[in-house]
Formats: C-alpha cells, structure tokens, sequence
C-alpha cells in the first residue's frame, strides 16, 4: 500500500511527466476556463492564455516547456493560419484585394516608422537590433480570429482585409529577417536573393497549380471515404508549412497558403469544413494559446528598471502602431468607428511571428535580454488588449448584421425556414442533401424533410420500412453538418398530390426534386411527370440534376427571363444564389436583358448582399442555341423560370428540361420555379366553376399534337 501511494505521488511531482496526466490537465483548463472566466466577461482567448501563464515554466511550474507542448502549439498555430485562409471569402477578398493591400500596406509600415526611431534613439539600439524590433511591432497573429468566427463575421468586410493584410505583412516581416540574418552572416550577395525568389516561386506554383488538382482528384475519387478528406487537408496543411520552411519563409506562411489552395473545394457549410473548425477550435488552437502564455515570465518585470521600461515601451509602440494603421484604414475606407476597432483588435495581437523574429533575432546575437524580456510581456499585453477589442467590436457587427437580415427577411421566416426534399430514388438523394446543406440558413431551427410516396398498395408497409432504412445514412450525413434531418414516408395513389399536400403540412419554403426522367409518349398525355409537380406545388421549387461534385464547377450561370425577377419568391432565390456563390467560392455571371439587371442589382443592394453580379446581355430568348454557346461543361446553371399563368411566364420554355438534356449534358443544372405568384381568388375554392379542366384538355390536345409531329418526323 506503501508503495502506491510512492507510485501516486510520484505521479504529481512537479513538472508533471506523465503525458497521459499532462493531457488530462491541458483538456481541464481547455474545458473550464472560458466557462468560468465568461461569468466575468472575459473572453475565453485570455483564459487560455492566463492558464498557460499559471501552469506554466515560469509560473507554477507545473508543466514544462517540452517537445510534446511544443508540437501541439506548432499544430495550434497552422491550424490558426490554415482556416484564416479556408474561411475567407475569396469573391469578396478578390473584390476587395487593393483594400486588404492597402491596409496591409498601413499595418506594415506605420508601426515600422513609429518603432524603428523609438528603439535607435530612445532605447539606444543599433541599426539592426532597431530595425529587427521595429519589424516585430509590423507583425501580427489572428489570435482573436475564433471570437471573429464562432460570432459568424468571418465574412465580413473588415474582417477579409485583414486577414488579407496579415498574411502580407507577416510575409514581408518574415522575408526581412531572411535578408537582416543574411546581412548579419554576411552572405547578402546575389546568390541569396535568386535562391529566395526561385524557391518562393516553385513553392506557389506547387501550392497554387498543384495542390488543388491533386485535391479535386482526391475528393472525386474517395467521395464516400469521409474521414480520408479530413486526413488528406491535414496531410496538405503541414506539407505546405514544411514546403514554406524550405522556401526560406516561416511555416505560418504555407498554412495559410494551404487555406487559400483548398478554399474553393472545401463549402463552409460542408460536413468536412464543420470537422475541420470542430476539432481546431476544441483541441488544436486552445492549445497553442495555453503554451503562449508558458512564455510569459512575469519575473523580468522584477529583474530591474531596464527590462520594466523596454517591455513598457514595447507594448505601447506596438498598441498604438496597429491603432493608427487602422485609423488610416477607418479614414480612407470610410468604416464605422465599430469596424476600425474590429481591424485593430484582430491586427493588435503579436504572438506568432513576432515570438519568430525575436528568438532568430536573440539566438544570433542581434538582440539582447531586455528585448526577449520586453517582448514575452507584449505578448501577453497585446493579446489580451486583441481579445476584448475584438469581442466588444464583433458582437456590435453580429448584432447589427443580425438586425438588417431581420429587417430584410422577417425575423419568423428565417427562424421558420424549410426545406423539403422529395426522394423519387435514394441515389439521388446524396447530392439533393448536400444541395440543400449549402443553401440552408444556419440560423432556422427547423429541420432539412427528406419525404418519399409510397403506392397504395399491398407492398405499401414493407416499401416504406424499405425507405426508412435506407436514409438512416442521410441522417448522419445531416448531423455530421450540424443540420437535423427529419424523414417521412406517405401512403399516396399520386406522387404530385402527396408532395404538394406534405408541403403545405410542414408549412415548407423550399422543394428540392431531383431530375426528371425520361417520359414516354402517353405519360405526356395524361400529366404523370414534373408538370404535375410544378403545378400542384404553390413553394419555391428547385429541379435540380447535379452531375458532378460541386468542386468542379467554375462560374455560376444565373438565367433570368423579363419579368421573371418581378415574382414574390425571388428575393429568397436571390438570397440562395448568393449563398450558393459565397459557399463554392465562384462568381455569378447573369444572363438577362439590361433592366432586369439593373433590377436584380438594385434587389440584392436592398438585401445588402454583397454580391458582384457579371452580366451578359440577352435580347432573343427564342434563340436557346445562342445562350448555349457561350456557357462551359464546367459551368453550375439556375435558370429562373415562371409557371403559367404569371406574368413573366414563356411558353417557349415549356420544352426546357429535353433542351437543357440537349445543350447541357454534362452541367450541374438546377432549374427554379419561385414561390407561385398567381393570384388567389375566393372562386377558387369552386373549382367545378373554373375553366380547369378546359385548359388541361387544350394542353392535352397540343402535347398529342407535338407528339405526332415528332413520330411523322422521325417516319
């Protein structure tokens, strides 16, 4: 018994040795402290990081700085620089890159300014150990960037630029200290700088050209292997980080890299992209936090007046060299004063790169004591300053942003959105399921319906238990994205009745169907087709055909006849357009005649969508052949389309889906038909009284006719 209780306490001598032991404790802190630390208001962020100091070399002592905590903060901090650039909206990054460039631009070289006169003439440095430090004060870590992503921002405008602006600063810091080390070992020469610029090139074009093939091959083949997506991203992040270290540039570098190569494969609404923000934000970058706070030796500010006044000058230079940069931004671009203090506190953080610049800078012998001293204190300063600058800020834009959507929108209809998906097949249902994921409002609190008819006959009851074991697999697909999937089976005589009768029972927004098939000459005749959903169906209905993973697709080829934007469902299929664009990172390009998109571009500014519409001119709609030329097999087609009876509604587009099968074989295509914009009488509820049945007689009579004429054509 002795002997155990040796063997137990032996266990808990400090540091702690154990690894098993040492996990727990990190996975406790990761667990506990932002919960106990938010009935204060504090962000989460600082606790990690106040925990690192505590348990920390420095601090209690009770976990030493080892391999092992090194690797998971190496992890912690490519995962950090690795989803900065996966979550970044690369259409409004594209449209806003002389902005992150100017920002970056401000961001570099205004702290450079500030810092390099501040340490040559005030702290009495000479020229290399300044203009080392002065840089440091350039650099910037998105330490706060969870707060900026959890509050579902990341897409902000003010938040793009920055993240844009840091990958270019820190490139250009960290590419300075390559030529200061050089200048310091003496082999600044010609062969250095052609070694930097080749290997930099050969590095981009394996992570820009390369890369993504590989990927996009990889993803196609193993589509079912969910798991190895995650394994090979994983795969990628680090290659890319060893890839930038051989480069001659810091591995932060090749992580966002990474981020940007694997962006449009990867949808935010994806399953993957959910695991891979999941397991970072639970495990990886809490990690990296605690050990940034095992850094900090609050013992230096004790050591002497030296060391308490470069620390003290450090933080001040570096707070307010970020500051004025983001003033210069605020002033230029013209942001609220909400937006500036977003910038600030995402750029005010120095953690990574500059914790890089001066250990190379110290270890050479360029720095000195007081300088590393100095900069563990800025570390712990700046990222707590970041910390509550960001939240304050990020909550004010979610508020805000949250506010203007409801004003848009209605409150109750994005909380009540509802998707319903017909399942004709279960093989379809994959791609119709994933379709439905990447448009879905996040913010509605109602489940995604797969529904199924069953005939009404004897084999009914074992049809439907069929159906039910069958989508159990879409339900983990729906909970692997975060999104409740619901399934129901009726018993119908009429697919279309049950359909139209189940949407109007769940009160659903949207229908998704798969694509028709093929039809026979007297299934014409008697309606038994989509016709017959399209005009019992009164929702927004999607007839979707998806022939390949959406990672293939280049451009989004928006088709909108006259009048077709004037329907009251087309605000809701604008908005998904949009989203749909957002989430596989390709452009819009509409089709359309010129005042419809000055309307539809008047539309979308209304809704603050954000979205850069191209445009190209349509004038003679009979003429499909022309359209048709001018759209790739790697183009993704919605094709805005009216049913009888409204105003926008075009006879020649009766005969759609056999052209479509025609001109577009290859194109995931997704024909709409928005919310029916007909309007409703009170005689309607007297249906013997209409002239129904007289109509679907004359449609009748017509569709024979157009039969016949293909059968003497074909004779």
């Amino acid at each position: 018994m002795i002997e155990f209780f040796k063997h137990f306490l032996h266990e808990f001598e400090l540091p702690l040795s154990n690894p098993v032991l040492i996990f727990s404790l990190i996975l406790f802190i990761i667990l506990l402290s932002p919960i106990l630390l938010k009935k204060i208001n504090i962000p989460g962020i600082i606790g990690l990081i106040i925990s690192g100091v505590i348990i920390g070399p420095h601090g209690l002592n009770i976990l030493a700085k080892n391999s092992a905590v090194d690797l998971f903060s190496t992890i912690g901090l490519l995962y950090i620089m690795f989803i900065a650039g996966l979550e970044l909206d690369m259409n409004e990054f594209k449209a806003n890159r002389n902005k992150s460039l100017l920002f970056g631009f401000f961001t570099f070289i205004l702290p450079l300014s500030i810092g390099f006169p501040v340490c040559f003439y005030l702290l009495k440095y000479d020229f290399n150990a300044s203009f080392l430090t002065a840089s440091m004060f350039a650099t910037h870590t998105l330490v706060a960037y969870p707060i900026v992503s959890k509050l579902g921002i990341a897409k902000n405008q003010a938040v793009a630029i920055t993240v844009g602006g840091t990958i270019l600063t820190d490139t250009a810091v960290l590419i300075i200290l390559a030529v200061i080390m050089g200048s310091a070992q003496g082999s600044l020469n010609q062969a250095f700088w052609i070694k930097l610029g080749v290997s930099l090139a050969i590095f981009s074009a394996i992570m820009f050209l390369l890369i993504p093939r590989i990927a996009k091959w990889f993803f196609k083949k193993l589509e079912s292997e969910k798991h190895a997506h995650y394994i090979f991203v994983l795969s990628v992040v680090f290659f890319a980080a060893f890839l930038a270290e051989v480069a001659g540039v810091e591995p932060i570098i090749g992580a966002f890299v990474a981020g940007l190569a694997l962006n449009p494969l990867i949808p935010h609404s994806s399953a993957l992209m959910n695991r891979i923000e999941f397991i970072g934000n639970s495990l990886f970058i809490p990690f990296f936090l605690i050990s940034v706070g095992m850094l900090v030796d609050v013992s230096v500010i004790l050591s002497g007046p030296m060391a308490l006044i470069v620390a003290a000058t450090l933080s001040v230079v570096a707070i307010f060299g970020k500051w004025i940069a983001a003033f210069f931004t605020q002033v230029v671009f013209k942001y609220s004063k909400t937006e500036r203090q977003l910038i600030f506190g995402l750029s005010s953080a120095h953690a990574a790169a500059t914790l890089a610049v001066i250990l190379v800078g110290f270890k050479a012998k360029i720095l000195d004591e007081n300088i590393l001293n100095g900069t563990i204190i800025l570390i712990l300063i700046t990222c707590i300053v970041a910390s509550f600058a960001t939240e304050k800020a990020a909550k004010k834009i979610a508020i805000c942003e949250e506010e203007i959507s409801h004003e848009n929108e209605g409150s109750d209809q994005i909380l009540d959105e509802h998707i319903l998906i017909p399942l004709a097949k279960t093989s379809a249902a994959a791609s119709l399921l994933d379709f439905a994921l990447l448009i879905k409002d996040k913010k509605s609190s109602n489940p995604v319906t797969l529904l199924t008819i069953v005939p009404n006959n004897d084999q009914a009851e074992k049809n439907i238990l069929k159906y039910r074991k069958a989508v159990d697999k879409f339900v983990i697909q729906g909970s692997a994205s975060e999104v409740k999937i619901n399934t129901i089976a009726r018993i119908d005589h009429n697919p279309a009745s049950g359909i139209a009768r189940t949407s109007k029972e769940i009160m659903s927004d949207i229908v998704i169907v798969g694509w028709p098939k093929k039809t026979g000459f007297l299934d014409k005749i008697f309606g038994e087709n989509v016709d017959s959903i399209i005009n019992n169906v009164d929702k927004s209905l999607f007839i979707s055909r998806f022939q390949r993973n959406f990672i293939e697709d280049k451009r989004l080829v928006f088709i909108c006849p006259p009048f077709s934007e004037r329907g009251i469902g087309f605000q809701l299929l604008l908005q998904k357009i949009c989203r749909l664009s957002q989430e596989l990172s390709i452009p819009i390009v509409l089709y359309a005649e010129y005042k419809t998109h000055q309307t539809i571009q008047q539309i979308a500014n209304n809704l603050r969508l954000n979205a850069k519409l191209g445009f190209k001119s349509v004038t003679e709609w009979d003429d499909f052949e022309a359209i048709s030329d001018e759209i790739k097999p790697t183009d993704l087609i919605v094709f805005n389309l009216s049913r009888k009876g409204s105003v926008s509604y075009h006879s020649i587009f009766d005969r759609l889906p056999q052209k479509f099968e025609k001109f577009f074989n290859d194109n995931n295509i997704i024909l709409v038909y928005p919310q029916d914009d007909r309007k409703i009488s009170s005689m309607d509820a007297y249906e013997d009284f209409t002239a129904t049945p007289l109509t679907k007689s004359l449609e009748a009579i017509e569709q024979i006719g157009r039969g016949l004429g293909s059968i003497l054509k074909k004779g």
